[in-house]
């Protein structure tokens, strides 16, 4: 297996204004790691904060943005209600799919009597695949349905629509994947990816664009619908979350609402539920309703397991839109029996699957592509999402099962690969396929499987050239044991919900140890044992004595490294409470990545020559200790201070301060403002005087200098001391050459200040480890 590579995002600082408006959110906490956050995430002014973190300040865009479409679809379902029209609901089997059906179900059910003049139909995921299919829209048609409307699919059915139009069925299409080049013949689309691919709306999932039709709907007809449009919410924010969207815009405004709505309906008793089935879900995957992690981890799973082990998934809607508390309860058991045994599956595919990677040669492999005749293809698509991850390429997983000449499957794309404009490149070789950049589904003859396997790895390598793909683990923060707790959850809490574009945030903690570790089978909702493990543990390090409670899912102990380790890990809290057995709320880590430390396993030995941390005492003057005021940016450079400490036989007594916290850029604009007043006064400056102002290296300043030359500037040395003059310009800045020698100045400034931050809090135990023992570390 390619070996993962582990990076920590670089983090300009934010200005101190800002962090003191996200402090003002958690009063409790120092509001620094949050506002680093998201400053990175491109929140960067007091009013967008203000929207990110409180939703009623956020203003939604009208569901008529769409335009003539959404006219034309609001006016056809108007004329279907006034001639009493039959009305069909097309759906999908996934969760966006499934919760798109509901919100169109109870939504459109305000305007059109239930299983009277409105139905719904969701095609078998293990028999007849995504998007509309011949067979279906004949069913129909026997049941004189005169319009369909469609949710999270259809947007490239062509074929299909035309028959449904010939078959005299008008069909509305509400979807957000991928167009096709031509617009479908239908009375309307309504799809974000007709609009700028910055618009507020672009990244709506399948779920918030039905609910924009019905919102449409409401606010055309709004003296007959009997319940509040925002019912529907709960709805929204499960299928969002559960989907594979950027929640920004309205996708987080929606979320946000939506979580909200849940987490009221949750507190209420089994009988007070406005949605049981969603409460009892809850209940049996142990969640309270208030965070997204209830969703990604607990509903939005147990709702796709459904499908995927059963084919139909059709009594989901009626388990999330149900009054009827007993029939509620029977289909969430049969909803947990079903995710259970999607474990179970998934776990024999993921071992079957790691056994052919360890036969490949991944070094000449763009895609992955395997088939076997064995595998289930309702858990493929979980499957090459983890293979895709880990090999850091895209990965397609085919079945040939049955007696069928088609191999069906699954794709899962990686490191920003447009997995569904890859796939469409291969259409000559497909039967049919459909999906969106990031996850495809396919089916293509077996005899083709060879072809395809070569064509798709050939046009990846055309598109790649000579670059290489590295399966990453990207970690956003450095933070210690000490750190982990209610505080910081707080602070981080403040970026919810979370999806791509805003991922939860991933913690590295360096040189920890594990204790306490034991594995835990995991049961069914019948009380059998199903074959997927976790592995609960304790984390420790250096900085407390207390011990902090984590999770590792679908990993055995044994798979802990012994002694040091580094760690990637979330920050979660775990509502669960069970008094009898002693089980109450506590907040705990979800382990991602673990690694033994770059630092030895013999990191109690003292070193030769005692170290002191007088980091935290201030200005300190000691004629007995060799001080170190300035924060280091590499090992090198502590090293030369350990061995003059040696060479002196003095301790050496680390004071330096906390990191400079001027902007990278801002550091260049100092240097040029530097350069200007020397120019003008003719004086000169030492090198020690520059890098004390400017808080960079020797090395950074040289880089610096460089790249004055690009403004014209000259550097003298003249008598232990430089000058700078201002020459005329044989260049201009907008040259491309100079901008980025400019911009590489810069970058190495921010790299800088990421090592000097890491030296300011790394432990002494690792200091003294790596003097005592010269261990090679890596930063």
């Amino acid at each position: 297996m390619t070996q993962l590579q582990w990076t920590v995002i670089s983090i300009e600082p934010p200005p101190d204004w800002f962090v003191q408006a996200v402090k003002s959110y958690v009063p409790h906490s120092s509001g620094h790691y949050a506002a680093q956050l998201l400053w990175q995430r491109g929140i960067q002014d007091v009013q967008q904060l203000a929207e990110f973190i409180k939703p009623q300040l956020y203003q939604a865009s009208s569901p008529f943005v769409f335009g003539q479409e959404m006219q034309q679809a609001v006016a056809r379902l108007q004329q279907a209600r006034d001639r009493t029209e039959k009305v069909t609901i097309w759906g999908d089997f996934d969760a966006d799919g499934i919760t798109s059906t509901a919100v169109l179900w109870d939504g459109l059910g305000q305007f059109f009597p239930q299983h009277q003049q409105l139905n719904y139909y969701i095609p078998n995921r293990l028999t007849q695949s995504h998007g509309l299919n011949c067979q279906g829209i004949d069913e129909l048609a026997q049941n004189n349905t005169a319009l369909i409307v469609t949710c999270d699919t259809g947007s490239t059915n062509i074929e299909e629509i035309t028959y449904a139009n010939s078959l005299g069925i008008d069909v509305i299409v509400t979807d957000h994947h991928t167009l096709p080049s031509d617009r479908p013949p239908v009375t309307a689309i309504i799809n974000p990816r007709y609009l700028p691919s910055n618009h507020q709306l672009f990244n709506l999932s399948g779920v918030a664009v039905a609910y924009k039709l019905v919102e449409a709907l409401y606010q055309t007809l709004p003296d007959i619908p009997q319940q509040p449009l925002e019912d529907l919410l709960d709805l929204v924010a499960i299928g969002l979350i559960a989907d594979l969207v950027q929640l920004n815009g309205d996708c987080r405004y929606l979320a946000q609402v939506g979580i909200e709505k849940m987490q009221s309906d949750s507190k209420k008793s089994e009988t007070e539920r406005r949605r049981p089935g969603v409460g009892r879900l809850l209940d049996l995957c142990r969640r309270s309703g208030d965070r997204p992690t209830d969703i990604s981890f607990g509903l939005g799973p147990r709702i796709n397991a459904v499908s995927r082990i059963q084919g139909d998934a059709s009594f989901c809607v009626e388990l999330l839109t149900s009054r009827d508390v007993e029939r509620c309860n029977q289909l969430a058991q049969e909803t947990e029996l079903a995710n259970a045994r999607r474990k179970s599956l998934q776990k024999d595919v993921q071992q079957q699957v790691n056994a052919k990677l360890e036969r490949m040669d991944l070094s000449t492999t763009s895609v992955i592509v395997l088939e076997d005749p064995q595998w289930a293809v309702g858990v493929l698509g979980l499957v090459a999402g983890q293979v895709a991850q880990q090999t850091g390429r895209p990965t397609v997983l085919l079945s040939t099962e049955g007696q069928t000449a088609f191999a069906r499957g699954s794709a899962r794309s990686v490191n920003q690969v447009d997995l569904y404009q890859l796939v469409k490149d291969q259409a000559h070789l497909l039967h049919r396929f459909g999906g969106h950049p990031f996850a495809a589904g396919l089916s293509l003859p077996i005899e083709n499987i060879p072809l395809f396997t070569d064509a798709i790895n050939q046009r990846l390598r055309q598109i790649l050239g000579n670059a290489t793909s590295q399966p990453t683990m990207q970690a956003d923060l450095v933070v210690t044991v000490a750190d982990l707790g209610k505080k910081l959850f707080w602070e981080l809490n403040l970026l919810e919900p979370c999806g791509m574009g805003n991922p939860v945030p991933k913690l590295l903690i360096q040189n920890c140890w594990i204790d306490k570790t034991w594995n835990r089978n995991i049961r069914d909702a019948q009380g059998k044992e199903v074959k997927y493990i976790k592995t609960d543990f304790e984390l420790r390090d250096e900085s407390t004595n207390l011990r902090f409670p984590g999770v590792w899912w679908g990993h055995y102990r044994e798979e802990i490294p012994k002694g040091r380790c580094d760690a990637i890990v979330e920050l979660d809290y775990n509502s669960y409470e069970n008094p009898e057995k002693g089980i109450k709320p506590h907040y705990e880590v979800r382990l991602l990545a673990i690694r033994s430390s770059a630092i030895t396993n013999q990191c109690t030995s003292s070193a030769p020559n005692k170290i002191l941390d007088w980091r935290q005492e201030g200005s300190v003057q000691v004629a007995s200790v060799l001080l170190v005021k300035n924060c280091p940016s590499n090992w090198d450079d502590l090293r030369a201070w350990y061995e003059r400490s040696l060479d002196e036989n003095k301790p050496l007594a680390i004071a330096f301060s906390a990191p400079n916290s001027v902007s990278p850029r801002q550091v260049w604009l100092n240097l040029v403002g530097i350069a200007k007043y020397l120019s003008r006064t003719e004086q000169s400056v030492t090198r020690i005087q520059l890098m004390e102002k400017l808080g960079i290296s020797d090395l950074l300043l040289r880089l610096g200098f460089t790249a004055l030359k690009c403004l014209g500037f000259k550097v003298s040395f003249q008598n232990g001391a430089f000058k700078i003059s201002l020459l005329q310009l044989e260049s201009t800045i907008a040259d491309t050459e100079n901008l980025q020698t400019i911009e590489q100045f810069i970058a190495a400034v921010r790299e800088e200040q990421f090592q000097r931050q890491y030296f300011y809090k790394v432990p002494l135990s690792t200091i003294s480890a790596v003097f005592s023992e010269e261990v090679p570390v890596e930063v």
